[in-house]
């Protein structure tokens, strides 16, 4: 009677890797209730009572969902406005946006943005001037675009975002005696409009929209970042760094809650300007209105700002062109203070750390707060971690610390890295996914979308073949094997979650997550990796297929 009433599909694939060591591979997947009841070949379905067989991926190959370790919601939101990366970019519904290659074209595009729309904000997103050379852009550039509106574009890191005049008097910053590293100053004593880091950039975003509550709580974001998901093979994801008040929070629990949203979200509180036990307790509360495909009650610090923004905290010689080091975004002390907080109440935490001074920073106060409140298996993870070499993996290795590399950032900016931000040799050893497992290190790979685009795929090729933009190989000793890199984006990222009993892996009991593709990423050339097509996913047992 129960199986009658909650019936059995049994799907058949070309093959299907599992990331279960004790059966690795099947060609048949048995699903029931939104969970895997086994796995094997046909004859080993029939022990499991009646069965409807699926074989609409016959010829397809399965592997457990992708899990994005770090992504933010407002992947899906900033599509409300102008694409001004430098790459070209699919979105959503697989549509191509070509890059803006000079800072020309992306006034170009802002002005046709304005062009098309009303009388609020002007706003871009996906940019980066390190590509231009030692060209920046000022608030006279975005003047081109109005003198009368907002103008402002987020940098592609997410940790710069430049406004014009306008701007700039909205948030009461268009005066002299302005003496902070996060503001760039000009000839004539007056801020570029160039703003760094959030205690430069918050007083803004509300002006232009683009304030952390609303990029995490939109709705048509929220749709679209499942979409993307979808297209990627993404399964489960992560909004790093969410505000999490009740009025933003009752939006993803709405839609998450709807049977058709295509994944499992795990949004982490952000503490930027909050007390540490401030955020802890409401970790802990969030914790209790987890449901299946919203995951709450996890811990997002900043230690530092980005590295090709030069707002990262480097370590001796600091940065290779000489300019000054970056900011420290949370306080040593507020560090501290919520790791031992957080380890007393099972609250995970996950500390953004770019450059090896805030590594370091992060491994010191970790340290400290683990004598106080010892802690088995916490599972903290350092995201980024791009700096960090062999010595500092050790000491994470023995903390119980896990990693979350951002392997992406060899080839968006790794000729960048190695001729002006960090030099040759540093830029080697960035995002050492070798040295974290030769060490011993619990391991994940990212994209942090939309820093660089959803597509775990081609993080996975990033890792394995490390190419830059213009081809070099930077940092072979660096490279990690297919498997280890397809390990690293399912049950790898899993683990830092906490999430490794129920996903991350095809075997009996987990959820029925599923990447479905046309194309096996064990048997093409290392080097195609990023090409393998995605067909969609099956996520608790619903079927998704990609735009």
């Amino acid at each position: 009677m129960l199986r009658a009433m909650n019936p059995t599909t049994v799907y058949r694939a070309h093959r299907i890797v599992t990331m279960n060591p004790a059966r690795p591979e099947a060609t048949h997947v048995a699903v029931r209730d939104g969970r895997v009841l086994g796995t094997g070949h046909l004859e080993d379905m029939q022990a499991l009572g009646p069965f409807g067989l699926d074989e609409r991926f016959a010829d397809k190959v399965l592997l457990p969902g992708f899990v994005e370790g770090h992504s933010h919601l407002m992947a899906g939101t900033l599509w409300r406005h102008t694409y001004c990366g430098y790459f070209d970019l699919h979105d959503a519904d697989g549509r191509l946006w070509p890059g803006a290659t000079s800072l020309d074209a992306v006034v170009q595009a802002l002005a046709a943005a304005a062009a098309r729309s009303g009388d609020g904000a002007v706003v871009g997103w996906g940019f980066d001037p390190i590509y231009f050379g030692a060209q920046r852009c000022s608030r006279a550039d975005l003047d081109r675009v109005s003198m009368t509106r907002p103008v402002a574009v987020l940098h592609a890191s997410g940790h710069i975002l430049n406004v014009n005049t306008v701007g700039l008097q909205r948030a009461g910053f268009l005066r002299s005696g302005i003496d902070h590293p996060a503001f760039p100053l000009g000839a004539d004593s007056l801020p570029t409009g160039e703003l760094k880091g959030p205690e430069a950039m918050l007083p803004v975003l509300d002006h232009v929209g683009l304030n952390r509550s609303f990029l995490s709580g939109d709705a048509f974001g929220i749709r679209v970042f499942g979409r993307l998901c979808v297209r990627a093979g993404v399964t489960t994801a992560t909004d790093l760094a969410a505000t999490l008040g009740d009025d933003e929070l009752a939006t993803p629990e709405a839609i998450t809650g709807e049977h058709d949203y295509p994944v499992r979200l795990v949004p982490l509180l952000r503490m930027i300007g909050v007390k540490p036990a401030d955020a802890v307790a409401r970790a802990t509360a969030l914790r209790e209105r987890s449901s299946d495909r919203l995951r709450l009650g996890r811990i997002k610090v900043v230690a530092d700002g980005s590295i090709q923004g030069f707002s990262a905290r480097l370590r001796w010689p600091g940065y290779h062109n000489g300019a000054p080091n970056g900011l420290w975004y949370t306080a040593p002390e507020a560090i501290r203070e919520c790791y031992t907080l957080a380890l007393r109440a099972g609250i995970p935490v996950h500390t953004h750390t770019n450059g090896d001074e805030a590594t370091a920073l992060a491994l010191d106060c970790l340290q400290q707060a683990l004598r106080e409140a010892p802690s088995p298996d916490h599972r903290f993870t350092l995201q980024h971690v791009q700096l960090a070499d062999a010595a500092l993996f050790r000491r994470m290795k023995a903390l119980g610390l896990c990693a979350n590399l951002f392997a992406n950032h060899v080839f968006y900016w790794g000729e960048q890295h190695r001729a002006v931000t960090v030099g040759p040799e540093r830029a080697e050893r960035m995002n050492a996914c070798a040295t974290a497992l030769r060490e011993g290190v619990p391991l994940a790979i990212h994209s942090d979308a939309p820093i660089t685009p959803l597509a775990p795929l081609f993080t996975a090729w990033c890792a394995v073949n490390r190419f830059t933009a213009t081809g070099r190989v930077l940092g072979p000793h660096e490279r990690i094997g297919v498997m280890d890199a397809l390990h690293a984006i399912t049950l790898g990222a899993a683990y830092t979650l906490h999430l490794d009993g129920e996903i991350g892996s095809i075997e009996c009991g987990k959820r029925a997550d599923f990447c479905v593709l046309h194309d096996d990423p064990t048997a093409v050339p290392p080097e195609a990796l990023k090409d393998v097509r995605v067909w969609g996913t099956v996520q608790g047992g619903r079927v998704f297929a990609a735009a």
